[in-house]
């Protein structure tokens, strides 16, 4: 399983930062990496310099092997919190898309 991380120009992300997500992220599902093939994290500031609330945006997409990208996205007043929102609805979305593949 792949992760890759991107921001939008708007998010000042250290290489360190980036990665430290990506592994966040693998952490998170492990338990799904036999049945994804890649998984992409954007972050991204909807309202760029403009402030305002809700901004920050991080979508989350995992890519099944043999099935439909399950997304996700959340937004928040900062990053870290629309990130780890993401993460724990990536995991909540793929328990249930997993269980649908083992009931059918």
């Amino acid at each position: 399983m792949q992760v890759l991380v991107r921001s939008d120009h708007h998010i000042e992300a250290s290489l360190d930062f980036m990665t430290t997500i990506g592994k966040r992220v693998e952490e998170k599902i492990k338990r799904f990496e036999d049945h994804l093939t890649r998984v992409e994290v954007h972050l991204s500031d909807e309202h760029a310099h403009k402030g305002g609330t809700l901004d920050k945006r991080c979508l989350i997409e995992a890519r099944s092997k043999g099935r439909d990208p399950v997304l996700v996205s959340q937004n928040a007043d900062h990053l870290e919190k629309a990130i780890e929102g993401a993460i724990c609805k990536l995991s909540t979305a793929l328990e249930r898309d997993i269980s649908k593949i083992r009931t059918h």
